[in-house]
């Protein structure tokens, strides 16, 4: 049996081939994909060859957000044919220093579909046919679309930020960024009762799915920086920030805008930025680090399941696998796509 995959050789060299699928062996599931999320760190390995430290150094099958339908089931497995399914890409190896602690995000032997951190690199999930453990996989529910399935992986994401905070609701917020994870930051304060969201970002059609997702106003700082003047006074107006741009003036004009010990969430990623200590000692705030996930991908498929959080709004193009470059190309276009997406 052959599948059809999207293989990335070098910046900008993405292609399309053929491999062999085995059969599943016990544990395991083979799964016929059926959509596949374009991240942003996919994206950074298409348009640079990586992001930071983390270079493609040999020839990768992107993609770590991705839904399924069980096609087999190996020896084990609980899971009946025609289930779909999201998969969980996340693989800490159980057993050492940090998962023995109960924080296996920080796994010394993690192992991660789709990424380049390591050598040889975990392969992804641009494929039509995938073999995987049956225990990364999540039952999805009987109304849910493979295509909102694929948003779990994204979700999980903001729901392991919003973990980090010291809770939400009530909380006057404030989100910097409003690509797919800042518009799914969005929801997620939304759903614990946020008292206010304010979000801002450079384009339009972002902001409006920012709104669409639960923000009560949103500011194109492009246009109107001045607005956020408003929130500077009197040493800042906002409880709790999600940083999710990774661009310095956003950062510091979060901490501008936040209340003395008031807490910002760094969910974007960057290389390193200079940083006004003088305000974070001075008004005695709390910055946090987040990263990836862990037990909020089960979370984060019961919330989509029941619709408790509605990821639609985010995802803007579906394009079959044999147009993955074409994909890629409107994934960079951040005043035409939102989510784009993968079908099989």
């Amino acid at each position: 049996m052959q599948t059809r995959l999207a293989r990335l050789y070098a910046k900008g060299d993405l292609r399309i081939e053929t491999a062999p699928v085995t059969a599943p062996a016990p544990g395991e599931v083979l799964l016929k994909m059926a959509a596949a999320g374009i991240c942003g760190s996919d994206l950074h390995y298409y348009q640079d060859g990586g992001f930071g430290p983390v270079r493609v150094r040999e020839p990768m099958i992107p993609g770590h957000e991705a839904a399924g339908t069980v096609e087999l089931a190996g020896e084990g497995v609980s899971l009946e044919p025609g289930t779909l399914v999201a998969v969980n890409p996340s693989q800490p190896c159980g057993a050492c220093e940090y998962c023995s602690i109960g924080m296996p995000i920080h796994c010394l032997k993690m192992r991660f579909m789709g990424s380049a951190m390591r050598l040889p690199h975990e392969q992804g999930m641009f494929r039509e046919w995938l073999v995987v453990p049956a225990r990364q996989c999540v039952e999805v529910g009987a109304s849910t679309t493979p295509a909102e399935a694929a948003c779990s992986e994204p979700l999980s994401v903001c729901l392991h930020a919003a973990s980090r905070a010291p809770g939400i609701a009530g909380k006057k917020v404030l989100v910097t960024g409003a690509g797919p994870i800042g518009s799914l930051m969005v929801a997620v304060v939304s759903h614990y009762e946020a008292s206010e969201i304010v979000v801002t970002d450079l384009a339009d059609a972002a902001l409006a799915r920012a709104k669409a997702m639960g923000a009560n106003r949103t500011i194109n700082v492009a246009q109107d920086a001045a607005s956020l003047a408003e929130f500077q006074v009197g040493k800042g107006y906002f409880d709790l920030v999600f940083e999710c741009s990774a661009a310095a003036p956003a950062i510091h004009s979060a901490i501008a805008a936040i209340r003395p010990r008031g807490t910002i969430v760094q969910v974007g990623v960057t290389g390193d930025v200079p940083l006004p200590l003088n305000a974070i000692v001075g008004k005695e705030l709390h910055i946090h680090g987040t990263q990836r996930f862990h037990e909020e991908f089960a979370t984060a498929v019961d919330l989509i399941s029941r619709r408790k959080i509605d990821v639609r709004p985010i995802i803007s193009h579906s394009l079959p696998l044999d147009d993955a470059v074409s994909a890629f190309i409107i994934a960079g276009d951040r005043s035409l796509a939102c989510k784009v997406q993968l079908t099989f």
